[in-house]
C-alpha cells in the first residue's frame, strides 16, 4: 500500500495546526492516518510507536501530527513522549514536563492526574518527565505493560514517539509493547544500509512494523511529498 501526494514540508518546530488549515500538509498526514486504518482495519491496533533509523529525521513531528488528526477524527487520543533520554513534546505544546512517562512507570503519580491538555479537542499528551538515568531498565519492568493497559481505559488510540531505534535499547523495549509500529526515513539523509538495520532490529524485538514514512522528499517543484508504505 502507498500513497504519493505533494506538500509543503511540515514544520520542524511545530505541529500543523489542523483546525485552522487545510493545507497539502495536513492532508498529508491525514491521508497516513487513512492508511494506517486500512492496514488495521480488523486488529486491535491501539499503541503504535513512531521510531527512525537515526535522529533528525521527523518522527517527532509526524508522531505529534498523527496525534492531532487522529484527535481530528472523533477519537480521543493520549501522545507518550517515551524519548527519556532527549525528550521534546513538551515544547511543541508548552507544558511542563516535571511529571510524567518516568513518573508513572516509577509508581509516582495516577495517568490521569499526570496528563496534559493540549488546547485540541481529543488529544490528551502525557510528557516524558524526570529524565531517569537508567531508561532502559525502567521500560523493562512490568509498569510498562500495567502503564498500558490502563492507558487503554482511557483512549483509543496512543501514540508513542520515542529514540531512534538504532542507538539504543529503549525504542526496542517499546516496539515489542506496542501494537504496531511505524519508521520514519528521511529521503537523502538516511543511509539505506541504516534503514535496513533498523528494519532488522524491530524484526528482532518482534515489533509489528505497520509501514514506512518517508518525508522531506524534494520535487522539482521545490514542494515536498511524504510516502507511507506497507
Amino acid at each position: 500500500m502507498g500513497i504519493q501526494k505533494k506538500t509543503k514540508r511540515a514544520s520542524g518546530s511545530k505541529p500543523i495546526e489542523i483546525p485552522k488549515t487545510n493545507s497539502l500538509a495536513a492532508e498529508q498526514y491525514r491521508s497516513i492516518r487513512t492508511n494506517l486504518n486500512f492496514t488495521m482495519p480488523h486488529s486491535n491496533v491501539r499503541t503504535i510507536l513512531f521510531t527512525s533509523a537515526e535522529n533528525g529525521e521527523g518522527k517527532t513531528t509526524t508522531a505529534l501530527n498523527i496525534a492531532i488528526v487522529y484527535a481530528e477524527s472523533g477519537k480521543k487520543v493520549l501522545l507518550v513522549d517515551g524519548n527519556m533520554r532527549r525528550p521534546s513534546v513538551h515544547h511543541f505544546f508548552g507544558i511542563a514536563s516535571r511529571n510524567g512517562f518516568s513518573s508513572l512507570l516509577l509508581k509516582k503519580g495516577e495517568l490521569l492526574d499526570t496528563v496534559k491538555r493540549t488546547g485540541i479537542v481529543g488529544l490528551e499528551v502525557l510528557p516524558c518527565g524526570h529524565v531517569p538515568s537508567n531508561p532502559a531498565e525502567l521500560l523493562g519492568t512490568a509498569a510498562l505493560e500495567q502503564l498500558m493497559t490502563e492507558m487503554k481505559k482511557y483512549y483509543d488510540v496512543i501514540i508513542f514517539d520515542s529514540p531512534s531505534i538504532l542507538t539504543i535499547a529503549d525504542s526496542k523495549i517499546l516496539a515489542n509493547k506496542c501494537d504496531g509500529t511505524v519508521l520514519v526515513v528521511s529521503s537523502g539523509k538516511t543511509d539505506k544500509k541504516r534503514i535496513v538495520k533498523a528494519k532488522e532490529a524491530l524484526i528482532s524485538s518482534k515489533a509489528t512494523i505497520l509501514g514506512v514514512i518517508l518525508n522531506n522528499h524534494e520535487l522539482e517543484n521545490n514542494q515536498y511529498y511524504e510516502d507511507y508504505h506497507q
